[in-house]
């Protein structure tokens, strides 16, 4: 697919800039990196490089011409073919057909006022379109040249963009979230107040817009000064190319002096963007992710967007959140797990175990509970056929199961849910440490819940720790 080569903007306040020459010739290949052509503008004269690879076709522009910000000069396509001959020093390469006739008025969509066309910038030489964060000034309000008027997100920055001319914000082309093209028109600052000053979302505007695009350059952008001639359309590739090619360069102003700044006026308040995107400047990002501040609260309490670092000091004297009331006396339980990529525990309950007489499995656990607990006592063990509760011992052979009547409460519980296809499960502590047996491919996995006034954080992590290897080597722990 064919790359545009569009002017670039090399200025804030830059609206066009003068081809001063071209660095290759039609239908010759380009790197991509590689010098192209030269821009002049009222402070320097630059080498612009490709932004793709391939060969320069399409020359639309001859050099010493003046081009609108964003317009297309060029393509780089995949080969050569229909690359035109080299433009004389005057001109466009090759004429295009004669445009089509503009529509008829009532098809035309609703005329912008009069005035100054501000353009989405180009902030990069491989930009092809800006994210409008936000507007710094609101319609129907006065504009000082050199001003903050709107800011732009990029793949690599947001920055504001200064007023290019002074006066009324009279048109307002494109929304806070809007993706425009370099060199689309997105406002109009015209000499005198307006009565009602235009707004409108991008989208919309380019969709009213397209009828007239071929036929009437002025439609999509700022018509000129009454009483002025109309533009003469462009010719050559340029024409059906980027935004702003069909529209005659604006005059360059004589760069005079800009005043200081006046002071911002209150921003409107922004919409919030689709899909929940906040918009904020990289610095308000940094800085609040390095304050530990959640942007997120100021758009829940209704502070208008676009962010920036002043508004980090509203975000943080908010309120601070309400956590959610922990249960009454209680901290959060320990979870902790061990996995064992093999074990040993099925084959010695079912050999030695049961050569020894020890045939009862859930005796076995409780022994090796207690012996992992560094102390004897009473351990519940519960599986698929209910619960038993056993005096445990370190001696596995002294393991006796005592029955729920005798009213001691349990010191450790051990679920056993091997028989079952749960692969995990957090059930909670309750008043005693809780061990729970799951089935791990061919291993086991083995979690421990525990209050933290149950057990401390040494005797829990030894609890478990000790019963993982109980259980993957049985018979080492026995000599």
């Amino acid at each position: 697919m064919p790359h545009e080569v569009t002017m670039p903007q090399l200025g804030m306040v830059q609206d066009a800039g003068v081809l001063v020459s071209w660095l290759k010739e039609p239908g010759a290949a380009v790197s991509k990196g590689e010098a192209l052509f030269e821009v002049e503008t009222d402070k320097a004269v630059m080498e612009i490089e490709a932004q793709a690879s391939g060969y320069l076709t399409d020359v639309a522009v001859a050099a010493g011409a003046e081009v609108p910000v964003g317009a297309v000069i060029a393509r780089i396509s995949d080969s050569p073919e229909g690359a035109g001959a080299a433009p004389d020093a005057g001109g466009p390469a090759a004429p295009d057909a004669a445009a089509p006739a503009a529509p008829a008025p009532d098809a035309a969509p609703a005329a912008l006022p009069e005035g100054h066309a501000v353009r989405m910038p180009q902030l990069g030489m491989a930009q092809d379109a800006g994210i409008l964060v936000g507007w710094s000034v609101a319609p129907g309000a006065a504009v000082t040249q050199g001003a903050a008027l709107f800011e732009v997100e990029t793949d690599k920055a947001t920055q504001e963009v200064e007023a290019p001319a002074g006066g009324y914000l009279a048109a307002v082309l494109a929304a806070p979230g809007d993706e425009v093209p370099v060199g689309a028109v997105i406002a109009v600052i015209s000499a005198a107040a307006p009565e009602a000053p235009l707004e409108r979302r991008f989208a919309d505007t380019a969709a009213a817009a397209a009828p007239a695009a071929a036929g009437a350059p002025a439609a999509a952008g700022a018509p000129a000064a009454a009483g002025a001639p109309a533009p003469a359309p462009k010719t050559g590739a340029g024409a059906a190319g980027g935004p702003g090619a069909d529209e005659a360069a604006p005059a360059r102003p004589a760069n005079p002096a800009r005043p200081a700044n006046p002071a911002r006026p209150a921003r409107p308040a922004a919409a919030a963007p689709a899909g929940g995107r906040i918009l904020a400047s990289p610095k308000a990002r940094r800085l609040a992710a390095e304050r530990g501040l959640d942007l997120a609260r100021l758009v829940d309490a209704g502070h208008p967007q676009p962010y920036h670092v002043k508004d980090l000091e509203v975000l943080a004297a908010l309120p601070a959140p309400q956590a959610d009331p922990a249960p009454s006396g209680a901290a959060a339980p320990w979870h902790l797990e061990a996995v064992l990529a093999t074990e040993g525990f099925a084959a010695f309950a079912a050999g030695p175990a049961a050569a020894a007489g020890l045939g009862d499995p859930r005796a076995l656990l409780a022994g090796f509970a207690a012996a992992s607990l560094g102390r004897d006592c009473v351990v519940a063990v519960e599986d698929l056929s209910g619960m038993r509760v056993y005096a445990g011992t370190r001696r596995l052979s002294a393991v006796a199961e005592t029955g729920p009547e005798t009213g001691t409460a349990p010191e450790l519980r051990l679920r056993d849910l091997r028989a079952t296809p749960i692969a995990l499960a957090r059930l909670g502590a309750g008043e005693a440490p809780v061990l729970t047996l799951t089935r791990d491919g061919a291993g086991l996995r083995i979690t421990l819940d525990c209050a933290p006034d149950a057990l401390a954080p040494a005797a829990a992590l030894a609890l478990l720790s000790g019963f993982a290897d109980r259980l993957q080597d049985p018979l080492r722990h026995l000599l």
